[in-house]
């Protein structure tokens, strides 16, 4: 029964090769070509209420920022001394940042090898370093926006 050749399926199939099949595969193809056309449309019609939802939203955030920096500004002229007091302090607690950064480098340098081995030495370094330079980086912005911007020099175009 296995080899009786009634029950064996052909190896091949048949094949259309009429005239009539090139028609229904052109108008096959305009109809994917027409939907192309509109799904491309679609996509157009999105990315232009995407740019003008943008450009509201930048317009938004630049107002929001003038605001900001006017206020700024009049606190800074009705504040004089003291913004010249936080130019002054930012001056200072930069210097020690910088030397707070270099003593971490250094730790970093020293401890290489380890703290690539040992997750506990690198958590504890980032719990001796990092609360404190998190907390030196926002006083130091604070005192940077309060500050009166300084002066160009003459020479220098602003």
């Amino acid at each position: 029964m296995a080899s009786d050749p009634q029950h064996i399926p052909p190896l091949f199939t048949h094949v259309d090769v009429t005239a009539g099949t090139p028609a229904k595969e052109e108008s096959q193809n305009e109809f994917d070509t027409n939907q192309v056309v509109g799904l491309l449309r679609e996509v157009v019609a999105n990315q232009d209420r995407q740019n003008l939802l943008m450009e509201e939203l930048v317009s938004q955030m630049s107002a929001t920022q003038r605001q900001r920096a006017t206020e700024l500004g009049q606190w800074k002229q009705a504040n004089p001394g003291l913004a010249r007091n936080c130019r002054l302090a930012a001056e200072s607690l930069s210097k020690a940042q910088t030397e707070y950064l270099r003593n971490l480098t250094e730790e970093i340098t020293d401890n290489e090898e380890s703290l690539a081995e040992s997750d506990y030495l690198l958590n504890e370094l980032i719990d001796r370093f990092g609360p404190r330079l998190a907390h030196l980086n926002g006083v130091l912005q604070v005192l940077s926006q309060l500050s009166p911007t300084p002066k160009s020099a003459p020479n220098v175009p602003e």
